[in-house]
């Protein structure tokens, strides 16, 4: 099966996205050796210019744009990290901007994304009701599309995270990343696997919303119930065309994790990595406190997908 994209758009996007984005730290984390067990890295995307690897993908996506798209302008849904990149990238490139985003949305993530510029369309609860609005606006004003997750290029521009990992550690036994829209994992998952085979690249998804477990176990996509988790950035139930056969081909294992990991994966995250991470960044580091995999004596990448978290809301789940 031709997948949708390889390693060379992933190179292209990296030089597209030079001087737009950060090369975000590679950071070394003794003290999380001590609780993990293993030798801790801690890819810093929560310290990228709107505080998630979003911005990436988003970047690489409108800035490919045709003339005539850029004119009618853009549109998107997403729960907050991918808005902010949307936005972020619209307002450097002067196109017009539209996001979806849920009523319920971190108030950080809805000001992050309205200071940039960007209309904010505040609809329904879930990705589902989103993308319902979505579309009919897009129809109605001939709007493109920013996919959150399932467009080629920004699949591109979310693989530079790995592209710089394998930069920066090419011997790495395993790179874990949080699993969502599947973007970032593919983008990741291509880079990695196509620069080191033999590094294990592991997605790691809510277990309130185990959608791609599903998926594999069905070996096709399906969509499954939608249910609350504290990883609201991770709240998709349904796996995308274009990053099913990604991750079919290059990622070594999916696993899911309970909210109660996460939340303890922040506070650890807090006190011996000193950074203060959303929930979504945390579930790498949570599947390991839940031991759903085994990292003993290995060196592994932790994918810090982004540090967008109201703090009083960030106070209320760490208890």
């Amino acid at each position: 099966m031709k997948l949708p994209i390889n390693l060379s758009d992933i190179k292209e996007a990296a030089k597209r996205l030079d001087g737009v984005i950060k090369k975000t730290p590679l950071i070394r984390s003794e003290k999380l050796d001590e609780v993990l067990g293993c030798e801790v890295y801690l890819k810093t995307e929560n310290l990228q210019l709107t505080g998630s690897f979003k911005i990436r993908g988003a970047a690489n996506r409108i800035l490919s744009l045709s003339d005539s798209e850029k004119e009618r302008g853009i549109i998107a849904s997403s729960s907050g990290n991918h808005a902010q990149g949307v936005a972020y990238a619209a307002h450097l490139a002067e196109v017009k901007s539209v996001v979806v985003m849920p009523k319920n949305a971190p108030k950080t993530k809805v000001e992050g994304t309205a200071k940039f510029g960007s209309e904010v369309i505040l609809h329904g609860y879930d990705s589902i009701e989103r993308y319902k609005r979505l579309y009919e606006l897009a129809d109605q004003h001939g709007y493109t599309i920013v996919h959150s997750f399932n467009d080629p290029e920004l699949i591109a521009g979310q693989g530079t995270v790995g592209y710089e990992i394998m930069e920066e550690l090419a011997q790495a036994d395993m790179v874990i990343v949080p699993l969502g829209g599947v973007g970032v994992l593919s983008g990741i998952a291509i880079a990695v696997k196509e620069t080191n085979p033999n590094c294990q690249v592991i997605g790691v998804e809510p277990a309130a919303i185990p959608r791609f477990s599903a998926s594999l176990a069905a070996g096709e996509p399906v969509e499954v119930e939608f249910k609350d988790t504290v990883a609201d950035g991770l709240m998709l139930t349904k796996t995308g065309s274009n990053t099913w056969p990604i991750i079919s081909k290059y990622v070594d294992k999916v696993v899911t994790v309970e909210d109660e990991f996460i939340v303890q994966a922040m506070k650890d995250i807090l006190i011996y990595g000193k950074f203060l991470v959303e929930p979504s960044a945390a579930i790498g580091i949570a599947a390991i406190l839940g031991e759903k995999i085994d990292v003993k004596g290995k060196k592994v990448v932790f994918v810090i997908t982004g540090g967008n978290v109201d703090l009083e809301k960030y106070l209320d789940i760490i208890g």
